[in-house]
């Protein structure tokens, strides 16, 4: 007989239990603690745990435990499980009674087995060669339905074989223990579908964000895996963080739910380009604009050159009189000689469009010069500057291929992000997200953008993002201005970066002894941009 402390004790255990499924977020974890819960609350050697298969039409098993036999399937413990599901319904379509897990799912009954071998209303010939092959002997059964809130039935719980807590013999599952693991599966059901609900809920709004992303994708391709790639970076600086246990970093560390946030914010963190321009955002030259102007201008040096050449030939028709093969002659150099200028500046411009790392004072003088000297008449019939004013200030672009204006107008992605998070009503646990995503432009010497943040004022997942959007853009093989830099090149300016205040130095060191660099490397980018002079530099270098 039961004593009325121990049942107080188990009806303890019973709402603790109770307390840990409803803070558990991982499903597999869930079904686990669930069995192993139900095993401890009833003292049984074993147990499965089914669910109800999504077509409705069989018990899948979830979670299979026996500690006389040392199995543990499923769960956390790694190993599969290769048994076939159990039909709900034979194949004449009748319900399949026979087998008791099946039998407590169809008709939503507790069924409390004392000795399977001399009961007779299952089928329990399996569990016979089961025992004649392992030679165990399964005896006491204890079959409860899960039943969530709507009354469905979505999974069975069964018990096997409650042992004496004093003798460890195996016993016949009491009355209070079937009652315990009865509310104990009704508390399971309700946080089973609970954490199912919000899965599908989160699974819902990540597939919002990456219809989003998608949108972003259509507009431009060079952004579309840059959304998708600085997430998977910064969630492996966040782990590699997490797996520090020296230094300044050491003491910090995120949960699942910290990391889940990071990584909606990751997702998010440039929604803003929805509002950029795609001239902008895909400009691969300095004139390019819907299309590369600079078929505009190759135009109008072969309108120039035309205009030399009938120019020329005006002048031989006036000399024919005079029969001087010495002035046609200087007059067909002149004409070779203008010609060839004219090929060497469309060649220079042509050059000038392309954009690069930094554009000389001297050169920026000389597409002045090129645009003033010459003019053409237009297709409205009116003299004009050979190059337009909008035209010399694309082609003096120091570097890169954007205006000030147009850096303006990508800048603007990030303010765009920030109001668009910021109007979001978040819930709790994703209150960070609008601060990590929005700070991915921040400097440490709080001379980044849109709000001048300092290091002490950001949090260190918005840093991390910081170190993921610069390197991601570094090694990017997907852009239209540059091809990805090779990982020496990047690991070199990423140093830069951080001795000079742009990057966070504790992460940027963090990413070099993690390995960070090269998981990524290995994963986004092409064989060819790893180059072993990234792992000597990094080596050589210690924490940079």
């Amino acid at each position: 007989m039961e004593s009325s402390d121990d049942l107080f004790k188990r009806l303890e255990q019973l709402n603790e239990v109770g307390a840990a499924l409803s803070s558990e977020r991982d499903i597999h974890r869930l079904l686990e603690k669930i069995l192993v819960a139900a095993k401890d609350i009833t003292h049984a050697d074993g147990g499965t745990l089914y669910r109800i298969t999504e077509d409705g039409k069989a018990l899948r098993f979830e979670i299979v435990r026996n500690d006389t036999l040392g199995i543990a399937l499923g769960g956390s413990s790694g190993n599969p499980i290769n048994f076939p599901d159990l039909p709900l319904k034979d194949e004449q379509g009748a319900p399949n009674n026979a087998m008791v897990a099946a039998y407590a799912a169809i008709n939503d009954k507790t069924v409390n087995i004392v000795d399977a071998y001399s009961e007779a209303g299952f089928d329990f010939s399996g569990t016979r060669k089961f025992d004649e092959r392992t030679g165990y002997r399964s005896q006491s059964f204890l079959t409860v339905p899960m039943k969530n809130h709507e009354s469905e039935i979505i999974g069975v719980l069964q018990l096997i074989n409650s042992l004496d807590s004093q003798t460890q013999a195996v016993q016949a599952f009491s009355i209070s223990e079937q009652r315990l693991a009865e509310s104990l599966a009704s508390q399971a059901a309700i946080a089973l579908t609970n954490r199912q609900l919000i899965s599908q809920l989160e699974t819902l709004f990540e597939s919002f964000i990456n219809l989003i992303n998608l949108a972003i994708d259509e507009k431009s391709p060079y952004t579309g895996g840059h959304c998708q790639r600085v997430p998977a970076l910064t969630m492996m600086i966040a782990e590699a963080v997490n797996a520090t246990h020296e230094g300044p970093l050491s003491a910090f560390q995120m949960t699942d739910a910290d990391l889940y946030e990071l990584k909606i914010a990751g997702l998010l963190h440039d929604c803003g380009k929805v509002t950029t321009p795609v001239h902008v955002v895909d400009k691969a030259t300095k004139l390019q604009t819907i299309f590369d102007r600079i078929g505009l201008v190759d135009t109008r040096f072969e309108v120039l050159k035309r205009d030399v050449q009938i120019a020329t030939l005006r002048r031989l028709l006036d000399m024919r009189s005079q029969a001087n093969p010495e002035a046609e002659s200087a007059c067909w150099a002149e004409c070779w000689n203008e010609l060839g200028v004219l090929d060497d500046e469309r060649e220079f411009l042509r050059r000038a469009n392309v954009g690069g790392e930094a554009m000389t004072t001297e050169d920026q003088q000389r597409v002045r010069d090129i645009g003033t000297r010459h003019t053409w008449r237009n297709p409205s019939g009116v003299d004009a500057d050979f190059l337009a004013a909008d035209e010399i200030e694309n082609l003096s672009i120091r570097a890169g291929t954007l205006t000030a204006k147009e850096r303006e107008i990508i800048n603007h992605h990030i303010v765009a992000t920030i109001k668009m998070l910021e109007a979001l009503p978040w819930p709790k646990h994703l209150k960070n997200v609008a601060e990590y995503a929005g700070g991915h432009h921040e400097r440490m010497d709080g001379k980044g953008y849109p709000k001048g943040l300092t290091r002490e004022q950001m949090s260190l997942p918005a840093r991390m993002m910081g170190i993921a959007d610069i390197f991601e853009a570094l090694t990017a093989k997907d852009r239209p201005y540059k091809p990805g830099m090779k990982l020496s090149q990047a690991i070199d300016i990423m140093r830069k970066f951080s001795s000079g205040g742009h990057i966070d130095p504790d992460l940027f060191e963090t990413f070099l002894q993690q390995n960070v660099y090269r998981r990524y490397a290995e994963e986004f980018l092409d064989p060819s941009q790893i180059d072993e002079t990234a792992s000597q530099n990094v080596g050589a270098g210690g924490t940079a």
